[in-house]
């Protein structure tokens, strides 16, 4: 499907290496400060025991086996040659920094040129940003931090335990774009205390930090999990797919059209999940989101006019 109403990942990884790159998914064995009780216990409320890795092959093979072993599946089967790690499951800079270093230097093997390493806001610092600065000049590799935000909205932050607020989050962002490493903003549209004004400040509040890329998630729900229990006693609902649809399509209206749009929709276990994406295919709903951008003449950046004093754009 060719796809021009938004900025595309796939576009973006063929113009930065000249061909398609593919993200080979690492587990590595830990947690997150929400759960172990640094900050919270019982972690995110939508968040399974996977911690979003339901896809990912086991944590007690070695960083290396796990990507060899993808690496020759994708090779085989797509004939692709270039490979980003991609460190997914929980916080992945929530280590002892020895620990850390060991685990990314590990990662770099031939045909790797990227590494991506899902976190939290609350879990980046200096001293791992430090490394992975050096890192990246040393052995000509590109560095992205994939930041789990969900929401602008810090008060649907605490309902659904995150343990953060949007404060962490822009600490965060300008301590890794201080450091010229590329960040990566995780965003779901439809929590249930969210609407449509969360999803427009969700774009505008990324695009202002000066965000390189941005992933969507729609929200499943998982049994055994906070939010499991809250759907099953009617005390959330989840909005209808074509107020999601409409979501999308407004964040996307005000984004920055520079920022790279990793995806628009998510996946999820089709085990013990409760509901995903309205009992319908994810690239089905892309389909229907892309369709619609089309017709009504709408696209990424169409609304991105409120940054530098918009008030005062008139004067001359």
């Amino acid at each position: 499907m060719d796809i021009n109403v938004y900025n595309t990942y796939g576009k973006y990884l063929k113009d930065r290496y000249g061909e398609k790159v593919y993200k080979l998914p690492i587990s590595l064995p830990l947690t997150c400060p929400n759960r172990d009780g640094t900050v919270s216990k019982g972690g995110c409320s939508f968040c399974g025991e996977e911690g979003g890795s339901f896809e990912n092959l086991p944590n007690c093979l070695s960083v290396k086996e796990q990507i060899q072993k993808n690496m020759k599946y994708i090779k085989e089967r797509y004939k692709a040659k270039k490979f980003i790690a991609y460190f997914q499951n929980f916080s992945n800079t929530y280590l002892p920094i020895e620990d850390f270093k060991r685990y990314i230097n590990e990662s770099i093997i031939d045909d790797i040129v990227g590494i991506s390493i899902s976190t939290r806001p609350d879990c980046i610092n200096d001293n791992y940003l430090n490394f992975l600065v050096d890192l990246k000049y040393n052995m000509g590799i590109d560095v992205i931090i994939e930041l789990g935000l969900q929401s602008v909205n810090y008060h649907s932050l605490v309902k659904i335990n995150r343990g953060h607020t949007l404060a962490e989050f822009i600490d965060a962002v300008l301590r890794i774009k201080k450091h010229d490493l590329r960040v990566c903003t995780h965003i779901i549209l439809n929590l249930p205390w969210d609407n449509m004004l969360d999803a427009k400040e969700n774009a505008k509040i990324v695009s202002a930090l000066g965000i390189d890329e941005v992933k969507l998630h729609s929200l499943y729900i998982v049994e055994g999990t906070k939010m499991g229990e809250q759907y099953k006693n009617g005390e959330i609902e989840i909005i209808s797919k074509e107020e999601y649809i409409n979501r999308v399509i407004s964040f996307l209206e005000y984004l920055d059209p520079n920022i790279v749009v990793q995806r628009i929709m998510g996946r999820a276990p089709e085990e013990n999940t409760l509901f995903v994406n309205w009992h319908e295919s994810w690239w089905k709903i892309r389909d229907e989101i892309v369709a619609k951008m089309e017709s009504e003449k709408r696209y990424q950046g169409s609304k991105f006019n409120y940054l530098n004093g918009k008030a005062l754009k008139n004067f001359k």
